[in-house]
């Protein structure tokens, strides 16, 4: 397994993995090694389970969160050196994490091992406007990689749609991301007696942390006591906390920075709605979490995101500070759409558990083998 993300690095597609390595350790018919990423500057090898082991490549990381060409540069030619070095005969088939790179590095396999693409949001072309110029270059050898898999996996139907427009011929399964409900309660804690908006999101600017922070000015006005959590780190911190001092919301307006994952479930039970306003998105971790935490969401039909909203929240379009608000007051007056959202939204991660999501992968790796 190739993925270059791996807690503490990165976010869905790291988190993913975890979860999906921690329920193959539970089988005996599994027998994975991932190469991943070191945060600490070390090689590092770990065996969280009998048939798992995590190589983790010296790629000298400076942020948790957000990556530069240079870091996925140096983990694709140590990673392919390192399969070069290990070999390739005790495998059957290699699954990677990212078209790109992952994927590429799998592609120079592929006579010795099929192999599987994971499409996580960024490395499909169009996703992503930062990365407008370098899907221009790509796009050519990201279509080549797709075709000569031996399966392609979108984590979202909006995903697959997208991955389509790419190549419109390519069979594209959606095996979604998962959530593990039982790390989750839906009991809300009275930590915090304000009414309490919750983000949790790397603060780079697809995530549109932005429109939410200049829907609050209008809220506050009716509801003074309104606080809005935002968990993350990222290259636009500055510049958000910045937009709530000018907007003269700071007191109405909390950055907790990085929360280690393990600590995340209390901040969301003290919550009261989640809101989560991206541009692009794949599916969402976060937005997952919430919902096993039982908070109503306000999210964007952007991707996968929306696919995640039936009967629990409300979609907006991106960029609308003024809908965010509408919605968030919405929630501010009537208890009782909380509840039902919250309740509907547990529903609904109770269906989508880690176990099963899993499962499928695994079954796709016996179909392949």
């Amino acid at each position: 397994m190739l993925n270059y993300e791996y807690p503490p690095l990165g976010g869905g597609a790291g988190n993913a993995t975890y979860y999906i390595l921690r329920e193959f350790g539970k089988r005996d018919d599994l027998t994975v090694d991932l190469v991943t990423s070191s945060a600490t500057g070390r090689f590092e090898e770990e065996h969280p389970a009998d048939n798992i082991t995590i190589y983790k490549l010296p790629i000298r990381k400076k942020s948790v969160h957000y990556w530069k060409f240079h870091e996925i540069l140096s983990y694709s030619i140590k990673a392919f050196f390192y399969i070069l070095k290990k070999g390739t005969r005790q495998y059957d088939l290699i699954h990677a994490f990212f078209g790109i790179p992952c994927g590429g590095i799998a592609w120079f396999h592929r006579k010795k091992l099929p192999y599987i693409v994971s499409l996580r949001g960024s490395d499909v072309p169009g996703f992503n406007e930062r990365f407008t110029l370098p899907y221009t270059v790509l796009t050519p050898i990201i279509r080549k990689i797709w075709r000569d898999a031996a399966a392609v996996i979108a984590n979202s139907a909006g995903l697959c749609a997208l991955a389509h427009d790419t190549d419109s011929n390519l069979s594209i399964r959606i095996i979604s991301n998962g959530i593990d409900t039982r790390e989750f309660t839906i009991e809300r804690s009275h930590a915090e007696k304000r009414f309490v908006v919750l983000s949790v999101a790397r603060l780079i600017r697809r995530k549109g942390i932005d429109d939410l922070i200049k829907a609050i000015p209008e809220i506050v006005q009716q509801c003074p006591d309104l606080l809005v959590s935002i968990i993350g780190e990222g290259n636009m911190e500055v510049e958000l906390r910045n937009l709530a001092k000018d907007l003269g919301i700071g007191h109405h307006v909390k950055f907790l920075g990085y929360i280690p994952h393990a600590e995340l479930p209390c901040y969301y039970s003290t919550s009261n709605l989640f809101v989560l306003p991206s541009w692009f998105e794949g599916m969402s971790n976060t937005i997952l979490e919430a919902m096993a935490a039982g908070l109503p969401i306000i999210t964007t039909n952007t991707g996968g995101t929306k696919e995640l909203i039936s009967g629990n929240g409300q979609i907006v379009p991106p960029g609308r500070p003024d809908l965010i608000a509408m919605a968030i007051r919405q929630y501010i007056h009537d208890s009782s759409l909380r509840q039902e959202h919250g309740l509907r939204s547990r529903a609904l991660a109770e269906s989508m558990d880690w176990t099963r999501i899993a499962e499928k992968y695994a079954e796709l790796y016996l179909e392949l083998i």
